[in-house]
């Protein structure tokens, strides 16, 4: 029985008709070799993880390292000098005030940690989100998550939240041009608090770009004026950079992209280069709120991984990660909107660094395009290109490759694309 079969026969999952037909054998930098001896170009990183690039010797290093000391000792019964070490180095590269740091062992746990944190520290009970947004796959962050795709047969979910209008500037939901779209959607979070809630809000949680729904990016003045809106009734402003994190969108976190500071900020994914971690982080008055033993994760802050991150982290910083995924990202952008011009299936081009988004329609009405753009990724993957696909209307080509990928590669990834839309 081979490993696709044994899938089917032994891994319980919802995603099995969606899971990509590659096995993987190894990888290194962006490029994955399958079982079946095809090399296969990775603009997808495992869902935006391995930032630092598949097989890092720095990152195996220090892993290898630590593995050799102790494997794991629960980090919040004993002490734990690599994930101390993380700790402070978190503190030095988020922005602000953000200090303190809880280790979790992924993103929808960092998430739900956070969201305790916001309430004991205000409170207060209630959330704002986004709608088009995703938080995760538990119980607490469905109940952010603002697409009713992902929480399909299993509400109701937790009482409390509202959601406000994404600042979706090629969708906008008041029928307004890019321009004016994102200011009238922070200044409609004011009518949500008014109507929608009962004023016992903890905070308000988004993520600066909007993954799973499609590669949103919010305007530049849209969580100014969302902050604004916030201050003047108390409500802390959450940052989800679970996705974004770790140089992905050109700045080591992406809510720098908008000149706000967070009151509280989640991350995982690109945090270790693909070894299992999360973590959350506030102010040491937000983060002292938590009473001893109040909150405790088994297995987060796992040595292992905390070497790993802190490997990670310092590469990404050494190597101007950030810098090179800004120039790659626009120089890929520029491709891009030189083949909208070429294949009218493309409605929309959008992102920042190497998280980028490439809306299909059907026609100038922005049909979603949804068959299409499925038939794209699988004409990408049989020409050796991993991509992603996702969006609210499931119409989004996802390009999210290791940080590390080469300029000939990034060619590669554009001439493939190139290809399989000329196929529609």
């Amino acid at each position: 029985m081979n490993t696709v079969e044994k899938y089917r026969e032994y891994v319980n999952t919802s995603m099995l008709t969606g899971v990509v037909p590659v096995v993987f054998e190894r990888a290194e930098g962006a490029t994955v070799f399958g079982e079946d001896g095809r090399k296969y170009l990775d603009c997808f990183a495992g869902i935006s993880v391995t930032n630092a690039g598949h097989g890092n010797p720095e990152v195996l290093d220090a892993a290898r390292a630590q593995l050799g000391r102790y494997v794991h000792c629960c980090s919040y019964v004993y002490y734990n000098k690599p994930m101390a070490d993380l700790a402070e180095k978190l503190a030095r590269i988020t922005p602000g005030r953000l200090k303190k740091s809880f280790f979790t062992s992924g993103g929808a746990e960092a998430m739900e940690g956070a969201m305790r944190m916001a309430k004991t520290y205000t409170g207060k009970r209630e959330f704002i989100a986004l709608q088009a947004s995703f938080h995760g796959r538990t119980y607490a962050t469905l109940s952010i998550t603002g697409n009713c795709a992902r929480k399909k047969r299993a509400g109701p979910y937790m009482p409390g939240v509202s959601f406000a209008p994404v600042p979706y500037c090629y969708r906008c939901a008041f029928g307004l041009e890019p321009e004016t779209c994102g200011t009238r959607c922070a200044e409609y979070v004011e009518d949500i608090i008014r109507f929608d809630t009962y004023n016992d809000i903890a905070a308000f949680v988004a993520e600066p770009v909007l993954g799973e729904g499609g590669i949103i990016v919010p305007p530049e003045p849209y969580f100014k004026k969302v902050k604004e809106v916030l201050d003047r009734h108390g409500i802390l402003l959450f940052i989800d950079e679970v996705q974004t994190g770790f140089a992905r969108t050109g700045k080591m976190f992406a809510i720098e992209h908008y000149g706000v500071e967070p009151d509280i900020m989640a991350m995982a994914k690109g945090i270790a280069n693909g070894f299992p971690l999360g973590a959350f982080i506030a102010p040491d008055d937000i983060a002292d709120s938590f009473q001893p033993g109040e909150h405790l994760s088994t297995f987060g802050g796992n040595p292992v991984s905390c070497a790993a991150g802190l490997a990670s982290i310092n590469f990404l910083e050494r190597e101007k990660m950030a810098d090179q995924a800004t120039a790659k990202g626009n120089r890929f952008k520029e491709g891009l909107n030189k083949l909208r011009a070429k294949h009218p299936v493309i409605g929309d081009v959008r992102g920042k660094g190497l998280m980028i988004g490439v809306e299909l329609v059907k026609d100038k009405a922005k049909t979603p395009a949804s068959n299409e753009a499925a038939a794209v990724r699988k004409s990408c993957l049989e020409k050796g290109l991993l991509i992603g696909l996702g969006g609210v209307l499931g119409n989004v080509l996802r390009i999210q490759p290791p940080l590390v990928i080469g300029e000939a590669q990034l060619e590669e990834a554009l001439a493939i694309v190139d290809k399989s839309l000329a196929e529609l």
